[in-house]
């Protein structure tokens, strides 16, 4: 049996990455199990299995290719959901997310599969998900002055925080929010019955509307958001990640954690630049037992969820907003200018980014998948007509 050469600096990295990816985009997905209309308990079983699911997929594949794979949960998988607006029940939402983890053991297992998806414009694709965060971002403007005092304070921190250290940014922001939270007296109280979070079974509902609305925009979302840039940042620090078995098995875990409220859990790009970074160990040979920390902190975190819920259950909505929006805030900023980079496929993406945005819904299908259509087939119009010799 190998041991894991632990030092400071490892453990300290698998220490701060989880602390940062939870806390900064915990109320993200504490707002997707609410638009869902998850119960108390089911939204403690949503944020306790996934977290167990990216802890113990992560963990394994860690272990088995000696390299900081990091796994996440879909940050902007969590607000495509929470922009769904109570359209989508939860046992439709379970189905969706079965139907999300299916596709990507399918795009591991089959090369053609991720071979097609690979050919979706990345212009289109990301301006799709910047119409979905765009409303999350602009909600930040539109809270501040029914709770200014509240509202510009964290900003201002963001913005410095994020000068000073972009990872941890989120981070200072949380905990600067609750406290001043408490500080103007805004807090509700907290419930006194709090324990280890409960595992719930959702059955799941295989809905039209919710598989191809909510389903097949989650899974585009979530390889290009997350996996390919999760992908990006280990080969960037010398590593050369398997593809294929890191979808399988995130898709099997995906799978598994689904019916007890869990969103997708794919590769992590900012708390894996953490972990697999210089700075966890000067030997890129020796940063793997980050990736053991980090999963064994999630369990913690998974087993105490019920008071992480309880917690933002208390914050009034405007901190929730504000967390919410400027966790996406970067993303957005990442989307946009992907899909606004190439002229060819630049008014397109204006399209797509505006229904997206428009929170439209048509036939029970979400204005995600209108997006990335009316994108797609402007871009095949466009493309025609070209071919002919007009424009």
């Amino acid at each position: 049996m190998v041991m894991p050469p632990f030092s400071l600096s490892t453990f300290t990295a698998g220490i701060i990455a989880p602390l940062v990816g939870f806390a900064g985009t915990v109320a993200i997905v504490i707002a997707a199990a609410q638009a869902v209309g998850a119960t108390p308990g089911q939204t403690i079983s949503w944020l306790a299995a996934i977290s167990l699911a990216q802890a113990i997929s992560g963990m394994a594949l860690t272990w088995r290719y000696k390299m900081p794979i990091i796994i996440a949960w879909s940050t902007p998988g969590a607000a495509l959901i929470a922009a769904t607006g109570g359209t989508i029940t939860m046992p439709a939402a379970v189905g969706a997310f079965m139907l999300v983890a299916v596709l990507i053991i399918a795009t591991g297992l089959v090369r053609p599969i991720g071979d097609l998806v690979a050919r979706i414009p990345p212009g289109i694709a990301s301006a799709m998900l910047a119409g979905v965060l765009f409303k999350f971002v602009a909600d930040v403007v539109l809270a501040a002055p029914g709770a200014p005092l509240l509202v510009l304070p964290l900003v201002v921190i963001f913005l410095v925080a994020r000068l000073v250290h972009p990872a941890s940014a989120m981070l200072v922001v949380v905990a600067m929010g609750v406290g001043l939270t408490y500080a103007l007296g805004l807090a509700g109280p907290l419930p006194g019955d709090l324990g280890l979070a409960r595992l719930e079974w959702v059955t799941p509902s295989f809905e039209a509307g919710a598989l191809i609305g909510l389903g097949l925009p989650l899974y585009l979302v979530t390889m290009a958001a997350q996996n390919l840039p999760g992908l990006a940042v280990l080969r960037a620090n010398g590593y050369n990640p398997p593809v294929g078995p890191v979808l399988t098995v995130t898709g099997i875990a995906s799978l598994v954690s689904a019916p007890f409220g869990a969103h997708t859990s794919n590769l992590a790009a900012i708390t894996a630049a953490i972990c697999a970074g210089p700075d966890a160990h000067p030997d890129r040979a020796k940063r793997w037992p980050a990736g053991i920390v980090y999963g064994l902190a999630f369990i913690l975190l998974a087993a105490f969820a019920d008071p992480f819920v309880a917690l933002f259950g208390a914050m009034p909505k405007a901190l929730i907003t504000t967390i919410a929006g400027l966790a996406l805030a970067g993303a957005l900023m990442g989307a946009l200018s992907i899909a606004m980079g190439d002229d060819k496929t630049r008014f397109p993406a204006i399209l797509s980014f505006a229904t997206a945005a428009s929170g439209v819904s048509v036939l029970g299908v979400g204005a995600a998948f209108w997006g990335l259509a009316i994108g797609l087939v402007a871009l095949g119009v466009e493309r025609l007509c070209h071919k002919i010799g007009i424009g």
